[in-house]
């Protein structure tokens, strides 16, 4: 009997070893690409790390520091990487896009690991089945729509005419490939690279439509009448990728494959792909989400809101932080002042009547430049004597002094100040005073894709396909829907245009070229240090020449009596962009043969 139960206890003990060495992971924690399928977790984790690789602030390479290798601002620092780029002094070890170029493959690989052969897909993840469709569909909905994304952005950095002349895009894997192993991968052509995404994007929306079951075109609870299945659909989802962000991504792509830096035939299906989907997001926002009263003037966007309707995807948004104030208030306001907008960018602002400053029916004073401007202005720039008041109170916290005689936020005062006597509005909490007692901070949200962009979109495509006020097509014109943001509130809450005193818009409405130009200018204004011009400028050109133009800063001297002279055509900065593309990182092109670089950067190669 005693033998009989020791055997038995052994081959007890057998068996459980046997599954421990079978289910364990490796010492180090590991679980190899097979053994991690049997673990429903870490399948889902293929797709949800994949959102840990996206920026969460605008206080980066991908945001507003982008915007100081445009002519929207400069940076403060003389050895910043994005200065480099725009004076043409950027070298192999201190490329910043790198980065990103393995961060993005790191997430392909991931999510073709669940893609490969439906494994993902094929997962049970719950013992209830019509839940487990819920995560099922979800997931691989997500999957396509993370490659779609992370390709996107591989496309926007690093897509251009390469040394040979051939408009390439980046190498297409659709296999769970590490791109840093010993392999060595061609790009694809930049048309081949765009088709990939619209296919992945169309490929997410189907299965964020699953048969019979809720729809995750948006992350909201309104849209899963089942109460029991918001556990694992509706609002506890936001900050996902979704069927919607799809759509807007369409537009985002299509938008640029139409510009004439990726379009040399002028292809007119691709600025009514851009526009069509443009419209698509609109109306769900309007329609669908229910947003009361549309986006006029009660919706103020708000960067410290996670759940702004303005929001079509926002990255998760990060908890109370002084980050943007300290980034950007002057040294005497305890900030570090690392960006300054260009004299360029302050000119781009019409004035309160809505007519450029160059326009002779305009208000502007070449002694009084800041007075009677357009009210984003005030709400996006801090410029000499400009009051920073709290946003609960109204009481004044500090005044902007960037006069050269004696002002403390002055360009060459301190090392923290910015060199083109303009400091950042956009982004700030304007509560937050290091000089408190108890000081305030605030959450702040990057938002990717928001509802401005796809009516930016929308106007700027259609208008090239049917003029500004044409609204037959899309039952709804270009010039309409630029309305939309014109007659909304600034981000400070003051009243901007109505439609009858909008009357450039009236005007530059009657002619397509000249609306082309007004509609680039109101980007410019709404996107500033959003990371977007960047892009903008060069898809928008075919030649370095618009790249390569200095930037100015104000210089300006206070008076005895108090008043200011100004003189707002001293340079700050020459541009020498060496190409309009990025470099595809060195270390790459050094270990792959068959990976070509970009035109301009022939000593990276």
């Amino acid at each position: 009997m005693k033998t009989k139960i020791i055997l038995l206890l052994g081959g007890i003990f057998a068996l459980f070893s046997a599954c421990t060495k079978y289910l364990d992971p490796y010492p180090n924690g590991d679980r190899s690409d097979e053994t991690l399928f049997q673990y429903q977790d870490m399948v889902q984790g293929l797709v949800g790390q994949c959102y840990d690789n996206m920026p969460r602030l605008y206080s980066d390479n991908e945001g507003a520091y982008l915007d100081m290798a445009t002519d929207d601002a400069v940076s403060t620092s003389p050895t910043h990487a994005m200065r480099r780029l725009a004076v043409g002094s950027l070298t192999t070890g201190t490329d910043p896009f790198a980065t990103y170029w393995d961060r993005d493959y790191k997430s392909i690989k991931q999510v073709n690991m669940f893609l490969k052969g439906r494994r993902g897909f094929n997962t049970k993840f719950i013992i209830v089945p019509r839940l487990d469709s819920l995560v099922r569909y979800r997931l691989q909905g997500e999957a396509f729509a993370l490659r779609a994304w992370f390709y996107w952005d591989l496309l926007q950095k690093f897509g251009g005419k390469s040394i040979s002349g051939k408009m390439l895009g980046i190498p297409l894997t659709l296999e769970p490939i590490d791109i840093n192993t010993e392999i060595n991968l061609p790009r694809d052509t930049y048309d081949d690279c765009v088709k990939q995404i619209i296919a992945d994007c169309d490929s997410a929306l189907k299965y964020f439509n699953p048969p019979k079951l809720p729809s995750f075109m948006a992350h909201r609870d309104f849209l899963v009448p089942i109460a029991s299945d918001r556990v694992y659909a509706g609002g506890r989802y936001w900050g996902k990728l979704d069927g919607i962000t799809m759509i807007a991504l369409k537009s985002n792509v299509y938008l640029t494959w139409a510009s004439p830096l990726f379009n040399s035939g002028n292809v007119v299906a691709r600025w009514d792909s851009a526009a069509v989907n443009a419209k698509k997001v609109m109306d769900f926002k309007l329609k669908v989400d229910n947003v009361s009263g549309g986006f006029t003037t009660a919706k103020v966007v708000n960067w410290t809101d996670p759940n702004s309707p303005e929001i079509v995807y926002s990255a998760r948004f990060t908890a109370s932080n002084d980050a943007m104030e300290r980034m950007f208030y002057p040294g005497g306001f305890q900030g570090n002042g690392v960006i300054g907008a260009t004299q360029e960018l302050v000119n781009a602002f019409p004035m309160k009547n809505s007519y450029p400053i160059t326009d002779s029916r305009s208000l502007y004073s070449a002694t009084d430049p800041y007075a009677n401007r357009d009210p984003r202005f005030y709400s996006l720039i801090f410029y000499n004597a400009a009051q920073v008041k709290r946003i609960t109170t109204n009481a004044l916290m500090y005044t902007i002094e960037s006069n050269a005689n004696g002002g403390k936020d002055a360009a060459g005062v301190k090392p923290t100040n910015s060199l083109t006597n303009y400091y950042i509005k956009k982004y700030v909490y304007m509560g937050t005073n290091w000089a408190d007692a108890s000081i305030q901070r605030a959450s702040h949200v990057k938002m990717f894709i928001r509802w401005s962009h796809m009516v930016l979109n929308f106007a700027e495509a259609a208008n090239k396909v049917v003029g500004p006020t044409d609204a037959a097509k899309y039952g709804l014109s270009a010039k309409t829907a630029i309305q939309y943001l014109r007659t909304r509130n600034t981000y400070d809450n003051a009243t901007l245009y109505t439609v009858a005193n909008d009357l450039y818009l009236n005007e530059v409405s009657l002619d397509a070229v000249k609306f082309d130009d007004f509609i680039k200018n109101e980007r410019r204004i709404e996107t500033c240090f959003e990371g977007t011009r960047f892009f903008d400028m060069r898809r928008w050109s075919t030649n370095l020449t618009d790249l390569n133009k200095a930037v100015h800063m104000a210089e300006i001297q206070k008076n005895t009596d108090g008043t200011y002279t100004y003189n707002l055509n001293k340079e700050a900065e020459v541009r020498a962009f060496k190409s309009a593309y990025l470099p595809i990182p060195y270390n790459d092109i050094l270990r792959m043969s068959k990976l070509e670089q970009n035109a301009g950067w022939e000593a990276w190669k």
